[in-house]
């Protein structure tokens, strides 16, 4: 059985970073859905946010990856979808947090502000770590999922 499929976009921010990490997915054999950015010019980051929401919310991937220049905005943009958990990520060890205890499923990074080998780390860990459940963390995920829509 293969790997599920990523789901994975950027805005111009994170063009390069997305480039690279889609050749990870792919050697880790997950089938990969780009859903943009194309190229490096300027684009608004909340489409792309909506597009890996979209993608997730229809079930054509159950994880996905945004990146823009420091991923604080696609965080802000993924987060207003309730089924969306997006954790803002900086290394090895804030991506184990956000699978094993919030049970992240989308996975934020900002092309700017860390280096390709932290990010391929920072992918690596977010894919192999499952969440924790149980206890605590579960409760608190449980939470999150009740609580209302903004308006």
């Amino acid at each position: 059985m293969s790997p599920d499929p990523i789901a994975i976009a950027s805005d111009h921010g994170g063009f390069e970073l997305k480039a690279l990490l889609k050749e990870e997915l792919a050697a880790r054999g997950h089938a990969v859905i780009d859903l943009g950015s194309n190229d490096r010019d300027s684009v608004d980051y909340p489409d792309y946010a909506q597009a890996l929401a979209q993608a997730i919310g229809a079930g054509k991937a159950r994880r996905g990856i945004l990146i823009c220049g420091t991923g604080i905005g696609m965080s802000i943009a993924a987060n207003r979808h309730p089924f969306l958990r997006a954790a803002l990520v900086h290394d090895a060890f804030t991506a184990r947090m956000a699978r094993a205890h919030n049970d992240a499923n989308v996975l934020v990074l900002g092309g700017r502000t860390i280096g390709p080998e932290i990010a391929k780390d920072c992918l690596a860990v977010f894919l192999d770590t499952a969440f924790e459940g149980g206890g605590r963390h579960a409760r608190r995920v449980e939470k999150l999922s009740r609580l209302p829509a903004s308006s």
